[in-house]
């Protein structure tokens, strides 16, 4: 792992248990930043995207089986053609795992590290920040602009993930971001989600230059 992990011991092991499944998978999302990149918060989810697929198959099946071979409880919460959510259970730990067909190319080839002895693939950050740019437009949760501030803070570079991210989404501009953000009341979120006060303002100040910059950006120069 490359920082202090955040993840709990049963998200570490429900990765070391799935490690070297074929097709192979990549971690992202929240427990790439909370295990491997950064390090700085806590997840509820461990996310595994299959790129290239429009459907699972087997995977959920195959996942199902090694999570109980390892004396696991698991139950499926919900499944569709590319898509799945599983609980599994430890003793009174419980993590959610989202198993997820991505048919849409990544922007960059992923990271690949030791992780207990297997090689596991990461989504890069650059990479991530582009899937949380884009997520930004589809839901506005603190945990994802707390991401996005912490890794362009990281050094992320804002311009080309803005480049990059309409290869994910069709619909996305920095306008539309901008105008989606204006909406975004950090200061009403921020307690139900038991965020500090000082934290709230620091999101409320990036969310405000987030948008000053997603508008300088999209004038043409």
């Amino acid at each position: 792992m490359l920082g202090s992990s955040k993840l709990s011991p049963l998200q570490e092991r429900v990765i070391e248990v799935l490690a070297g499944m074929e097709p192979v998978w990549t971690l992202t999302g929240g427990a790439a930043l909370a295990g491997i990149h950064l390090g700085l918060r806590t997840t509820r989810d461990v996310d595994l995207f299959w790129r290239g697929r429009e459907q699972l198959g087997d995977v959920v099946h195959e996942a199902e089986r090694r999570l109980r071979a390892a004396g696991l409880e698991v139950s499926v919460l919900q499944h569709s053609v590319g898509f799945a959510r599983l609980r599994v259970k430890a003793a009174s730990d419980v993590v959610t795992v989202d198993l997820v067909a991505e048919p849409v190319a990544s922007i960059e080839p992923p990271v690949r590290i030791s992780w207990h002895g297997a090689i596991v693939q990461v989504d890069s950050p650059h990479e991530i920040l582009v899937n949380k740019l884009c997520t930004l437009l589809e839901r506005l949760e603190l945990r994802d602009l707390g991401d996005v501030r912490a890794l362009l803070q990281a050094g992320g570079d804002l311009r080309r993930a803005l480049a990059d991210a309409p290869r994910k989404d069709a619909g996305f501009s920095p306008l539309t971001l901008a105008w989606v953000l204006r909406g975004f009341d950090v200061e009403v979120l921020g307690p139900s989600a038991g965020v500090q006060p000082a934290d709230i303002e620091a999101l409320k100040n990036f969310r405000d230059e987030l948008i000053d910059e997603l508008v300088a950006l999209a004038v043409p120069e």
